[in-house]
């Protein structure tokens, strides 16, 4: 999801500054851009022996995992799901423990099966993996027996050079080896980044594509992010690198895969779109009014060249298995399975030996689709995987210390992530503690404050984690809502640039998709969505502290480094001046915790009532 990117703490300047272009060149040096051989770990006999025609194999795929180790909280943990009777209803799902059951259940009586991922899984992660630079989350993924994944956009939250240390292994630069004597070995599956290169070479900055081979059996993976990744990661994360088109990308190398004669091919894609149900059963091929995909990944699919067979994607958090034509007019797979591994995917692609290919359906075929396809929930009923359990207690032990101290007190969920309303209570309250932090005259002398929505990484859970009790907020708590620790700017605006900058939440590049910015407490105004782009802002009702914004007046504004740098497509932000840097947003997060809670007086959630929504 579009989110600020994550810079972890006291080594944040220093990891800024490795991302340079001499160190990307170093990437390019020690990564190069030619196919790896991927051997399968597939296990057991059954179906698909090598010496029948054709041989089924199995892929099992998740995207979006963000270094969500234990099951995520609150409504973050849930999918929907649609009973036979038409009723929706949460089940709870994820956390690594699950997810490895539920895939080594999965490949029980597949000889011929892989694993591979369509980006995010790491970055915006929760303190158990965040606090140790997602060393983790590439121990527990290793563990899964992850094939192959393309890079998302978190994955260049902290830079190129951190992006390298993941995938070749070596000890933090600023701190360390986190266990003593022991160095951190590095992701064993390959990132993808076909559409990632260096500015100066131009060559990828990690490997286009891998080819998975066994027994003859040949399949080959391209992996891509969305070509807008440098609109949702700091310009420090990106630094050095240029982010190319998904399809010309994906098409280059299915052409470079089919002339080596690898003709199977699957495209891990870190973008996706949204299904007409959030059910993650949802038949996403029904043709009533209304039904299907819509969002990015439309398009995407029907531009990429028909020699690619299926298509793994991600980055929207969405459950969705559907038939999108290829530019033939054939039918081809396209699937996403949500986030924070509460789904995985299971797609059978039949393999030809004599063509090399997946037999996929024409249109004339109607009926049998193949592959075939479906997603499955992760569910905490199973058995614990005991591996993951003990990975995830040894990294707690060392967490400990730091994630259990108590923040402050709420008096029930204050609802962020998990929140569908466009103006989300915990959105106020974060908005609140920026504007409290900055407003003093030695702080900036803020007067209002903006918190971009895909920054709010999960929920307020009244419920204990641990052992803390009910109603306390504990400072892994308060990492996992706000994991970047992104510094704090105040700056100088315009009251025309803030208008604007309301209008830019639902016109150009988020017409489609708003992101509706998080506003502290004084802003009011009405948001007609009936409308369509810049005018669905009602710019006579904008006020603040009860007087119309005036467009010659200057303002002091308050937000997260990212929005100042223009982020997710708020270039009226990026134009402020007399910058003041402040602490990070997670420092005045808890602050504000401290500040205004106590055991016997509690946060009680925002009204969430600032923005009124005509619908």
């Amino acid at each position: 999801m579009s989110a600020t990117p994550q810079k972890n703490r006291a080594s944040r300047r220093v990891l800024a500054a490795a991302a340079g272009l001499a160190t990307v060149g170093a990437l390019v040096a020690a990564m190069p851009a030619g196919a790896q051989d991927r051997q399968g770990h597939g296990n057991g006999h059954g179906h698909g022996h090598h010496k029948g025609r054709t041989v089924d194999v199995q892929l099992l795929s998740f995207n979006d995992l963000h270094g969500n180790l234990e099951p995520p909280a609150g409504s973050s943990g849930e999918v929907k799901e649609t009973q036979p009777d038409g009723k929706v209803v949460p089940v709870k799902a994820g956390g690594v423990e699950y997810l490895a059951t539920s895939l080594r259940k999965a490949r029980k009586g597949h000889p011929y099966s892989i694993t591979a991922a369509g980006g995010d899984m790491v970055g915006a992660s929760p303190l158990l993996s965040g606090l140790f630079h997602d060393e983790p989350t590439i121990e527990a993924l290793n563990k899964m027996d992850l094939d192959v994944t393309s890079v998302g956009n978190h994955e260049f939250d902290e830079g190129s050079a951190e992006l390298s240390r993941l995938q070749n292994g070596g000890c933090h630069p600023v701190e360390g080896c986190y266990v003593k004597g022991k160095e951190f070995g590095g992701a064993d599956f390959p990132y993808l980044a076909a559409n990632v290169t260096n500015e100066k070479s131009g060559k990828p900055i990690l490997k286009p594509y891998t080819v998975w081979k066994k027994n003859g059996v040949k399949i080959g993976f391209i992996g891509v992010t969305l070509e807008g990744t440098p609109n949702i990661v700091t310009a420090n994360g990106v630094k050095g690198l240029k982010f190319h088109d998904e399809i010309e990308t994906i098409n280059k190398y299915a052409k470079e895969l089919d002339a080596q004669g690898v003709k199977s091919i699957v495209a891990l894609i870190h973008e996706g779109g949204a299904p007409a149900s959030a059910s993650y059963n949802y038949d996403c091929d029904s043709n009533g009014p209304g039904d299907g995909i819509s969002g990015p990944i439309t398009d995407i699919a029907k531009g990429i060249t028909p020699k690619v067979d299926a298509l793994v994607t991600g980055h929207t958090h969405q459950a969705y298995v559907c038939n999108i034509p290829d530019p033939a007019g054939n039918p081809r797979l396209v699937t996403s399975a949500s986030s924070f591994g509460k789904l995985y995917t299971e797609t059978t692609l039949t393999y030809d030996r004599r063509t090399k290919d997946i037999v996929r359906a024409s249109v004339e075929s109607a009926g049998d689709k193949n592959p075939k396809s479906a997603n499955h929930v992760v569910r905490q009923t199973q058995k614990k995987a005991g591996d993951m359990s003990r990975l995830i207690k040894r990294w707690n032990a060392l967490a400990a210390p730091i994630a259990n101290k108590p923040q402050g007190y709420i008096s029930a969920d204050i609802n962020g992530r998990g929140s569908t309303a466009l103006e989300k209570p915990l959105g106020d309250l974060i908005a609140d503690a920026q504007l409290e932090g900055l407003a003093p005259a030695d702080k900036g002398g803020a007067v209002v404050a903006f918190m971009n929505p895909g920054g709010i990484r999960s929920d307020l859970v009244h419920k204990a984690s641990g052992a803390e009790g009910d109603g306390v907020v504990t400072y892994g708590e308060a990492f996992t809502v706000q994991p970047f620790t992104n510094m704090m700017n105040v700056v100088d605006l315009t009251g025309a640039q803030l208008v604007t900058a309301l209008q830019q939440q639902v016109s150009g590049s988020n017409e489609a998709s708003p992101k509706i910015l998080q506003i502290s407490k004084g802003l009011t105004y009405t948001l007609d969505m009936t409308k369509s782009g810049a005018d669905r802002v009602v710019t006579d009702t904008i006020e603040l502290n009860g007087e119309a914004i005036d467009p010659a007046q200057t303002y002091r504004v308050a937000m997260n480094e990212f929005l100042a740098g223009g982020g997710d497509g708020f270039a009226a932000l990026g134009e402020g001046t007399n910058k003041l840097v402040g602490a990070s947003d997670l420092d005045m997060f808890n602050a504000y915790l401290a500040a205004h809670s106590t055991a016997e007086a509690p946060l009680a959630p925002p009204a969430a009532d600032r923005i009124t929504v005509i619908q």
